[in-house]
């Protein structure tokens, strides 16, 4: 577990895998933190130098005051590689990690190399219901908006099947500072990227969730048809799709980095 710090602010990170593999950067969700990869970790770790990040306002990232921006979240990748003095980098977000995905493909097309966006869109949702959201967490926490962020982040199937791992994801977002979660809800509700993601030369791979209620799978699609050459795919899955079919995901994942290779 390491930091990197840049004036007053820290970024909570780990990398693991062989030193001269091709490097793999993972961007976690609104709501969790660098653990939400673990269902993939073994795999990846072995093709790949794996460096996984808590977003800012995350995990043990420092929560510095909000609101945040998409290229705030994008810029403090670009400082990642350079404290790590990695030139450029796959990368993989999942929602709000797409978001920044998006951006930085844009942004900074040297850094990536080939980028997988996940369970996201261009445009997510609504400013009038963001600033809902916010006003809800900021009056009463972030446990009155759990019951319903976890109908949406997986199926009912799977809350029934697998109800010991949904509650660790919930513990999680319960964990999760509600100055930082908030000034996140304000990155991803001011974002839109519809018009500048046509800019992306990056070989892309969109990940959509057929049961995802909080990025349905047509603003994958639209992601997949405006990036020239992005390939789509969709799972039988809600909006954490990684942690809801994993070996499917982590398939899917290693089949397209690898034809890189």
């Amino acid at each position: 577990m390491t930091q990197m710090q840049k004036g007053d602010f820290s970024l909570h990170y780990t990398i693991e895998g062989a030193a001269d593999a091709p490097v793999l950067v993972l961007s976690n969700s609104l709501g969790t933190d660098l653990a939400m990869w673990a269902p993939q970790m073994d795999a990846l770790r072995a093709q790949f130098r794996v460096v996984r990040y808590d977003t800012r306002g995350h995990g043990q990232s420092s929560v510095t005051p909000g609101p945040y921006t998409v290229a705030q979240l994008g810029q403090d990748v670009i400082d990642l590689l350079d404290h790590l003095e990695i030139a450029s980098a796959h990368f993989c977000g999942l929602s709000m990690g797409g978001m920044t995905g998006m951006w930085l493909a844009t942004h900074y097309p040297e850094r990536i190399n080939r980028l997988v966006l996940a369970n996201t869109a261009a445009k997510i949702g609504t400013p009038e219901a963001w600033n809902s959201r916010i006003a809800t967490v900021n009056s009463t926490g972030l446990a009155a908006i759990i019951p319903g962020v976890m109908e949406r982040w997986f199926t009912a199937g799977f809350r029934a099947r697998e109800a010991q791992a949904v509650e660790a994801i919930a513990t999680g977002l319960l964990r999760t500072s509600p100055d930082g979660y908030n000034a996140n809800c304000a990155a991803v509700r001011d974002m839109d990227q519809r018009d500048t993601i046509e800019a992306i030369r990056a070989p892309t791979l969109v990940i959509a969730g057929t049961h995802d209620l909080a990025t349905p799978p047509a603003g994958g699609q639209f992601v997949a048809a405006t990036i020239p050459g992005a390939t789509f795919i969709e799972l039988d899955a809600a909006h954490l799709s990684n942690i809801e079919q994993p070996e499917a995901f982590t398939d899917a994942v290693l089949h397209f980095l690898n034809q890189g290779h």
